[in-house]
Formats: structure tokens, C-alpha cells, sequence
């Protein structure tokens, strides 16, 4: 389907259900795209951080994806993560996920060895004139160890190469900046790049980026509850704003799963994401709470916090 202009909403970053054996778990990423369209949300981002999107092979990528687009039927735009070190892998996923059905790229700066701007800037014009689908930028320094300047984005959006950005930075002042220099609040449509479209990845600061001009919201908590996060972006959109932070602080609450997983014994990726499909096999949704390897799984008392979280939340009953 066309990509809304700008893209906006909630469009979370799909997990990836996988079994026992570390398989993708197709049957479960198909109700799970059912729980998310139910939600509300807007869009769907397959293959991205929180799809566990390095850990998987190739062919479970491609499995990812048909998967996506398939449970989709055409209802939301699907984004497709195309997450790669260099130039040459990033097109051969970029031509694989037009052949399954994508509406849209999403791709990082080139990563492994650090890249100059003029090398980045390289990097995305190419693949924007190698496959014909909107692409949007994936700012995620701390995986990929380079933070892309807020005047590359501007030019890259000014110039048609960019779509949109997904901001998973952690610099609001700089986002804040980006938004203003792409025409302010009461501007963007008509400033220097009409229907770019920034996303924040900052799940715990919706409401203000959605004030401060934002078009929308890849929440990872979003797996778990959607609908909350819908909630949250419709109240923001209707200048409802005491409603909207309400909202905002329940999933700040929710979001704590996160830090279930002991700091001394696991990695915060094993913890969080554990956290989230722990969530979703406690709610119903996946067959199982495996993540890929190396990373360790949450243990019974880890879980157990998580529904404890749920429950207080409204998506479980108290036990």
C-alpha cells in the first residue's frame, strides 16, 4: 500500500516469536500481528531492533517478513528493516524485501567501521535509487556507533532521498532542533522537506515529542500494549494533553519490565527483550518468551515480576 505522507502514528517494531529451538514461530507472529492491528496501531516495523533483527539469518529474515506482510493484508503500511554493515548486504535485503512485499525501508548509517557523512549520505542515496520504496533513516548510535548529523537528515530530506527518520537517539534537544529546522509545529507540511516524517523511539517521552511536532511513535512496549500507546497518540492529537500524559505515565510504569532480568547475570537486550515476549506469552499472544542466541532468558522470578507489572497495569488480572 502507499506510505502515508508524512507516515504517522503508532507503528511498532514487531518482536520475532521463535520456538524452543530458535526458529521463527510463524503461527505466533501471525496472532501477534492480528494483537497489534487490534491495538490500533498505524503501521508495522518488521525486521528492526526489537524484531532481534541482527540475530537472525537471512532466510529467517525473509521468513519475517512474508510472515508480516501476510498477517497485514495490506491493512497498515509495513516497514522493513534492512539493518546491515556496508552497502552491498543492505541492498541485497532492500531488493529482498521489495520482492516480499514492503511498503518502505528502514535502514541505519553503515556500521562495523565508522563512516564519514559524505559516506553515509553515499550510503542512503544509493539504496533510495537501487529499490523504489520509501526509505526512512533508523538513528540508533548506540547499536551502530554513529549519530547522524541533524544537517545530513535535513539535506536527505530536502532532496528526496529520506522519507522519514526513526529517532532512537536519546538527544531530545536534538530532535527538538531537527523538528524545528524542518519547519517548527505549525510548519512542517510546508516547510523545506513537505511530508518527512520523524518518529520517536523514546517510548517513555511520547507526549512530548508529539508536542513538540513529531508525527508518530516505534514503541518496542508497544508489543505488549498497543492499544495504550494508540490511546496515548490519539489524546496528543486531540490537544488532550492531560490525558495523553496520564497515559504516558502508566507505560512509564509498564516499561520498568525492562530491568527484570538481574544487571549482574544478563545483558539489557537479553532483559528487555525477554521482558516484552515474556509479556506476550503471559497475555496469550506467543507460544513461547524465547529470545535468539547468545542472548540468556529471564528466569521464573523474572517473569513472574513481569505479570506482576501487567497486572498493575491493566492487562492481566492480580493474581
Amino acid at each position: 500500500m502507499a506510505l502515508p505522507a508524512p507516515l504517522h502514528g503508532v507503528v511498532p517494531p514487531v518482536c520475532t516469536p521463535l520456538d524452543p529451538r530458535g526458529e521463527v514461530d510463524t503461527a505466533s507472529l501471525t496472532r501477534l500481528v492480528h494483537h497489534l492491528l487490534d491495538g490500533g496501531v498505524h503501521g508495522l516495523f518488521a525486521l528492526g531492533s526489537t524484531g532481534e533483527v541482527a540475530y537472525l539469518t537471512d532466510d529467517q529474515r525473509a521468513q519475517v517478513l512474508d510472515t508480516v506482510v501476510r498477517a497485514a493484508g495490506g491493512r497498515v503500511p509495513v516497514l522493513a528493516g534492512v539493518i546491515d554493515t556496508t552497502t552491498p548486504r543492505v541492498l541485497a535485503h532492500a531488493t529482498a524485501a521489495a520482492r516480499l512485499g514492503a511498503d518502505a525501508l528502514v535502514a541505519t548509517a553503515p556500521f562495523y567501521t565508522r563512516t564519514h557523512p559524505r559516506e553515509i549520505a553515499a550510503h542512503f542515496r544509493r539504496l533510495r535509487a537501487a529499490v523504489d520504496l520509501p526509505l526512512l533513516a533508523y538513528d540508533i548510535p548506540m547499536a551502530v556507533h554513529t549519530k547522524l548529523p541533524a544537517a545530513l537528515v535535513r539535506e536527505l530530506a530536502e532532496d528526496g532521498t529520506l522519507a522519514g527518520l526513526k529517532d532512537s537517539s536519546g538527544d531530545e534537544a536534538g530532535l527538538r532542533r531537527l523538528l524545528v529546522a524542518l519547519g517548527g509545529r505549525t510548519g512542517r507540511r510546508t516547510g523545506p522537506a513537505p511530508g518527512f516524517s520523524v518518529l520517536t523511539g523514546a517510548e517513555l517521552t511520547v507526549d512530548a515529542a508529539l508536542l513538540a511536532g513529531a508525527d508518530g511513535v516505534v514503541p518496542g512496549l508497544g508489543n505488549v500494549d498497543p492499544a495504550g500507546y494508540v490511546r496515548l497518540h490519539d489524546a496528543a492529537r486531540a490537544g488532550e494533553w492531560a490525558v495523553a500524559a496520564a497515559e504516558q505515565e502508566r507505560l512509564a510504569a509498564l516499561f520498568a519490565m525492562v530491568d527484570v532480568g538481574p544487571e549482574a547475570e544478563m545483558g539489557r537486550s537479553s532483559s528487555a527483550l525477554g521482558a516484552f515476549k515474556a509479556a506476550l506469552a503471559l497475555r496469550g499472544v506467543l507460544a513461547h518468551g524465547t529470545t535468539a542466541a547468545p542472548q540468556l532468558p529471564l528466569d521464573e522470578a523474572a517473569v513472574a515480576e513481569v505479570g506482576r507489572l501487567l497486572a498493575a497495569a491493566g492487562l492481566l488480572p492480580p493474581r
